[in-house]
């Protein structure tokens, strides 16, 4: 991880669910309450996805647990988010989420120099047959780097 880059959370399962094809950095509208939160990492981005609206990208499903000390002034969890992206990589995302079979899953959320940002994923579901060949692929892997170090002892 490159330097002064801070993981919050992770999607897990976006890469064993997903083909990732395309991978963009965003940033996302917070107010004060949910960064103080995100700073303790308390965050989930299990069934989150983005959607594009008139021109825009917003995030549903992202969960921010309320702030311990924000009283009245905490934020709705679950509420819909606006992702800051520019103009001509809306436009990419407009054009690669029109074909069949192909949405926007957010990957991780990180702090990058102070500033919350999310890497959002152009992303196509895997079929059952796929994740089963990842799977297998991934124990084929293992057990060689196990040989080899076997081997070398």
């Amino acid at each position: 991880m490159p330097e002064g880059i801070k993981t919050i959370v992770k999607n897990r399962k976006a890469r064993h669910e997903y083909f990732i094809e395309e991978v963009f950095e965003a940033g996302i509208a917070l107010t004060g309450t949910e960064v103080k939160s995100l700073r303790q990492g308390r965050a989930n981005l299990h069934d989150s996805y983005a959607v594009i609206k008139d021109g825009e990208v917003f995030l549903y499903g992202l969960h921010i647990s309320p702030y311990d000390q924000g009283n009245r002034f905490n934020h709705d969890p679950v509420r819909v988010r606006k992702l800051l992206l520019n103009w001509f990589e809306i436009n990419k995302l407009i054009g690669s989420t029109q074909k069949k079979g192909f949405t926007l899953i957010p990957l991780s959320l990180y702090f990058k120099k102070g500033l919350v940002k999310v890497e959002l994923a152009v992303c196509r579901g895997k079929k059952l047959y796929d994740k089963r060949q990842d799977i297998a692929r991934r124990d084929a892997a293992r057990e060689i780097q196990r040989r080899l170090k076997d081997t070398a002892r």
